[in-house]
This record gives structure tokens, C-alpha cells and sequence, in this order.
């Protein structure tokens, strides 16, 4: 086989469909859209979740819960995280941004106290919980709340 020898899979390539563009294309004059009606007006359809006037389930449903507005999110890190770091190390939510332990901050950085932590470091955070901060100060660590 040569370069020039080289063709697209068989059906790979597909040409698209030219609509209202003559008789001969099998989609001219209405285009596809069959003879009036909502369908075939501009702007026609209808929107997701019609029912044909019916009440649509969305509606059905009872309404339940609450969503705060004001919810804070914290990026989540586990303790076995802080381990990539070496001893007496200044963790902070930059540099756990820049080395990829989160890819977002979010409304701050939470410490949590999953797997274990052997390094001692000085952990800067928005939050801890308090199985995490036992954790890094048995470790011979400090956790310091920014």
C-alpha cells in the first residue's frame, strides 16, 4: 500500500443531506417537512417535556426539597493525598492546585481524614475535619485554618 493508494473506510465518510435543494435530491421543495402544520413553519415544534396540552409530568410531581443558593462547596482532599509531599512542606491550597492533587479550589479546600498521613507538614486550609487535624498533629504536622 502506497499513499496515494490510501481511501476512507467503506461508509466512514458520509456525504450530509442537502435539504430544498431540487426534485432530484429526493428533499426539494417542502424540504422534508411534509404539507403545512406546526411542524413545517418556522420556529415550529414544540418544547421539551409537551405533552400535547396534557399536564406534563414535570408538573405532576410534587415539589420537594430546598436548594441554598448561598451553598459553599469545598474541594475535597484526603489525608493519603498529602503524602506526595515531602517532610516539612508548607501545604497550601496553591500549591495543591499546582501539583494537581485538585483541579479546582471551589469555595475553598477541606481536609479530611481518610487513609493515613506519614510526613510532617504544615497543612494550610479552609477547613479540617477534626479526625484529619488529630491526624496531621500526631504526625508531628500543624494545621493552620486560612
Amino acid at each position: 500500500m502506497k499513499l496515494h493508494e490510501l481511501k476512507p473506510t467503506e461508509g466512514s465518510r458520509k456525504v450530509r443531506n442537502r435539504v430544498g435543494r431540487g426534485i432530484g435530491s429526493g428533499n426539494g421543495k417542502t424540504a422534508g417537512k411534509g404539507h403545512k402544520g406546526q411542524n413545517a413553519r418556522s420556529g415550529g415544534g414544540t418544547r421539551p417535556g409537551f405533552e400535547g396540552g396534557q399536564t406534563p409530568l414535570f408538573q405532576r410531581l410534587p415539589k420537594r426539597g430546598f436548594t441554598n443558593i448561598n451553598r459553599k462547596e469545598y474541594a475535597i482532599v484526603n489525608l493519603d493525598a498529602l503524602n506526595r509531599f515531602e517532610d516539612g512542606t508548607e501545604v497550601t491550597p496553591a500549591l495543591l492546585v499546582e501539583s494537581g492533587v485538585v483541579s479546582n479550589e471551589k469555595a475553598g479546600i477541606k481536609i479530611l481524614g481518610k487513609g493515613s498521613i506519614e510526613k510532617k507538614l504544615t497543612v494550610k486550609a479552609h477547613k479540617f475535619s477534626t479526625t484529619a487535624k488529630e491526624a496531621i498533629e500526631a504526625a508531628g504536622g500543624t494545621s493552620e485554618v486560612i
